[in-house]
């Protein structure tokens, strides 16, 4: 028994009704259906355009960006010095004159 093999397109349903695009070329009788799912197509944007698109997706999903005065404020607090900082300075301070840093 020879097996005859045609591709048609087609949409599966929410329901799991499979819709052909067309009529096969078989006889009638048992088939094995296989389903591949096809790439949806990617927009066509510029790198800008999907940025401005992800940004307005997360503010409508709630998301919150830092105005100007929240990103100065923010920069100032990260140049303050820390523990860390002093400790750093610290150990140079210890450091017998001649090692290298």
């Amino acid at each position: 028994m020879s097996v005859q093999e045609v591709v048609i397109q087609g949409t599966l349903d929410p329901d799991g009704t499979l819709r052909l695009d067309e009529k096969p070329k078989l006889a009638p009788g048992r088939v094995t259906v296989v389903l591949r799912q096809e790439s949806a197509a990617l927009p066509q944007e510029d790198w800008w355009q999907f940025m401005q698109r992800t940004r307005r997706e997360l503010e409508a999903a709630g998301s919150h960006f830092m105005d100007e005065k929240e990103l100065q404020d923010h920069l100032e607090w990260l140049r303050e010095p820390d523990r860390i900082d002093e400790m750093l300075r610290e150990a140079d301070e210890n450091r017998p004159s001649g090692e290298a840093s």
